[in-house]
């Protein structure tokens, strides 16, 4: 029998969306990072970070967008910055009680884009 996946134990595409409104909520009241958003139409983004959190979760792979260094390549992005996403998406996690277990495996799929999104 296959692992069940995070993006399954979590619910699913309904699941995704609620995490993703929990996280840009967390990410957009953290001054460390928020003024990235100012002029960011955050339905188009809400849309992209669906795609990429079901990916992340183990779902389906549908994101047909920008490559991660491609669209953070102007940001001047650095580890605070990088640190303070991280830190509102496991936060979201431990908010919808996913198990430490998953949060890792989701982690650890967030940190292979840190290269990129750092643009080293």
């Amino acid at each position: 029998m296959s692992e069940i996946s995070v993006f399954e134990k979590l619910g699913g595409a309904a699941a995704v969306d609620a995490a993703v409104d929990i996280f840009y909520r967390k990410v957009l009241a953290d001054d460390r990072v928020s003024h990235f958003f100012d002029t960011i139409d955050m339905e188009a983004q809400h849309a992209k970070q669906k795609s990429f959190m079901t990916m992340a979760f183990g779902g389906p792979n549908s994101y047909t967008g920008k490559d991660m260094r491609e669209a953070h390549k102007h940001m001047h992005l650095t580890e605070e910055h990088f640190g303070a996403v991280a830190e509102a998406l496991i936060a979201t996690l431990q908010e919808l009680n996913v198990p430490q277990e998953d949060i890792d495996s989701v982690i650890s799929v967030v940190l292979t884009t840190k290269d990129d999104v750092l643009n080293k």
